[in-house]
């Protein structure tokens, strides 16, 4: 028994201090419970919810607005003070509104920061190079990309923009860029079928519109009121609370697709553009076959006078082309302003699909007392080993080098330099009986005397040539490879030329010239550049640089005045000037040494 009751006075103090602690434990839990009731009681003394904006009217005193700048500051990140005060303004401006008006009552989200928007074009951001308007940072340096990387595309295409004119097209285009962006997201919201409706509707109006317009002149009547439909669902879709982030993600989407496209047309339009230089225009073909066809009709063949072909006591000048009208421009520019044309003999070397067309074109036209003799570079019977499988005409090379070791690639300057090609190696042996010649480009213009140049004393040197300082031997490192040059020598550049065929026997250029070509088989570009200048090396003379002046088919800010006072102007680059990227006001030099009454240019349209 006392081990019994003993057991039980044990057990009856254990139970009240459990009892003591589950008391404990619940107190706490009650406690627990209160504490944050209480604090949202006190939050909503001040605050209303985010679904339901209490329509009482705020408190004069302003205890609302100090609470909600002290809660702020509490509980808020940490933020200037300015953007604090923007958001809290906006903050007491939208609670006023909201108040004002209880019958447009709306579930706000979380309030946003103003747009940014895109400042207009003003002087200090556009910057005026050759009369035009460009923006000076982005689009320079977009301007100096596309140039190392398409040449003088960027350049034709800079000087021959457009302005806009079609404005409502540019502005329907970007509406429905706007309303692509914003009609994901609001298809989205069951709320928002309506609006969403109308949004689609829209959108398949105005692509339709723009699949069958491209300028504001084909746009139907009705256009003004679709475009401030979309006006109005632009600005109703913006005034309801989205996603940021899917919008963003939109857009990022629509204008990376832009972005491709337009560097798409980008690439075709330079393609278009080399098209465009490297193909004969079609008034220059039509011309071609027509003296073709004339020349198996006609009779003149016979009057050629071959004793003066091969005097060496007459001026005789060399022209290498396979375009009629560019080599009889060369021709009749020296003529005209040539004091004595007596002794002039020009020699056209051509091939086979230019041959009869030349000696038709060049029977049937005189240019006063100066002959012209038409020979085919390609024809075996007459030349035997000095003869080549197809003409070839001097080779031009863009090369683009910074203007100092310290410029960004983006200020790189572009020259093109022009160079003897394999067919200018023929010389000594087509010519056998003559010991000097004059070789002129099928892209140049004189415009003085040349007969001076018969008298130079080149001191032993093989070719007469203009040299090219600008580019220095160094600077085509990545064409020439390791060869030793002098580190500042000058290039030079073909266009006129004066050439000691007697000097060249004697030293044996041309097989210098082809064992070079071989030795350098292997490279893809630039082999001819370095064969040349290889051959050549220490055997130019530096003719004066008044003789000369290049960059008519590329430069558009030659000065006006040095074109006027150069005895010979030289088209090197790809705007030639019977092309229609020529240059147009370099092309007013070339063409006025044409014919305008000719039959064949006006039937071929040659003469525009």
């Amino acid at each position: 028994m006392k081990g019994g009751s003993g057991g039980g006075g044990g057990v009856a103090p254990a139970k009240r201090r459990w009892r003591g602690l589950a008391i404990a434990v619940l107190f706490l839990v009650i406690l627990s419970m209160l504490v944050p009731l209480g604090f949202l009681l006190g939050l909503h003394s001040g605050f209303h919810s985010a679904g339901h904006m209490p329509l009482q009217r705020p408190s004069p005193s302003g205890d609302r607005s100090s609470h909600i700048d002290n809660l702020v500051r509490k509980l808020g990140p940490t933020l200037p003070k300015d953007v604090l005060k923007g958001f809290v303004n906006e903050a007491k401006n939208e609670t006023g509104s909201i108040n004002a008006t209880p019958k447009t009552q709306q579930k706000k989200g979380i309030p946003i920061p103003p747009q940014v928007v895109m400042q207009p074009f003003t002087s200090k951001n556009i910057s005026r190079i050759n009369g035009k308007a460009k923006m000076k940072s982005d689009v320079d340096e977009s301007e100096g990309f596309c140039d190392l990387k398409y040449g003088s595309y960027c350049i034709w295409r800079e000087e021959n923009r457009e302005e806009m004119h079609d404005s409502m097209v540019k502005k329907l285009k970007d509406q429905l860029f706007v309303a692509r962006a914003y009609f994901p997201s609001i298809v989205k919201i069951p709320a928002q079928s309506k609006l969403s409706g109308e949004f689609k509707q829209n959108i398949q109006e105005v692509e339709r519109v723009l699949s069958e317009s491209t300028t504001d002149a084909d746009l139907p009547p009705e256009i003004q009121k679709k475009s401030r439909r979309m006006e109005a669902v632009i600005a109703r879709a913006k005034s309801v609370s989205l996603d940021c982030n899917n919008i963003d993600k939109k857009l990022r989407q629509i204008f990376d697709l832009t972005e491709d496209e337009a560097n798409f047309h980008m690439k075709q339009s330079a393609f278009l553009y080399q098209l465009a230089v490297q193909t004969m225009p079609k008034s220059l073909h039509c011309l071609s076959m027509r003296l073709t066809v004339e020349y198996f009709r006609d009779h003149l063949f016979d009057k050629e006078l071959s004793e003066k072909y091969s005097d060496p006591t007459l001026q005789h000048y060399v022209i290498f082309s396979n375009n009629v009208i560019a080599s009889s421009v060369v021709i009749n520019s020296t003529v005209v302003h040539a004091i004595d044309t007596v002794n002039q003999v020009f020699h056209v070397l051509t091939d086979w699909q230019n041959y009869y067309a030349m000696k038709h074109w060049f029977l049937r036209n005189t240019f006063r007392d100066a002959v012209v003799q038409v020979l085919n570079i390609e024809d075996p019977d007459s030349y035997g080993k000095a003869t080549l499988s197809h003409l070839t005409l001097p080779v031009e090379f863009r090369v683009s080098f910074p203007s100092n070791d310290s410029a960004p690639a983006i200020n790189n300057r572009t020259q093109y330099v022009s160079i003897f090609s394999h067919s200018h190696y023929l010389l000594p042996e087509i010519f056998k009986n003559l010991e000097k010649v004059v070789v002129l480009d099928d892209d140049v213009v004189v415009q003085q005397d040349l007969s001076a140049l018969w008298s130079l004393n080149m001191g032993g040197k093989v070719t007469g040539a203009i040299e090219i300082c600008s580019v220095k031997m160094d600077q085509l490192r990545s064409y020439l490879g390791d060869h030793s040059f002098q580190k500042h020598s000058c290039s030079w550049m073909s266009g006129l030329n004066v050439i000691d065929l007697a000097r060249w026997r004697d030293l044996d250029i041309s097989e210098t010239y082809w064992k070079l070509v071989k030795e350098q088989v292997s490279m893809k570009e630039g082999s001819a550049l370095l064969a040349t200048l290889l051959t050549f090396q220490d055997q130019i003379y530096a003719l004066d640089r008044v003789w000369v002046l290049s960059g008519l088919g590329h430069d558009y800010g030659l000065d006006i005045e040095g074109i006027k006072k150069a005895a010979v102007l030289h088209y090197n680059g790809n705007m030639k000037p019977w092309l229609d990227l020529g240059i147009p006001k370099y092309k007013e030099y070339w063409k006025k040494f044409l014919n305008h009454e000719d039959q064949y240019l006006s039937e071929c349209n040659v003469n525009r």
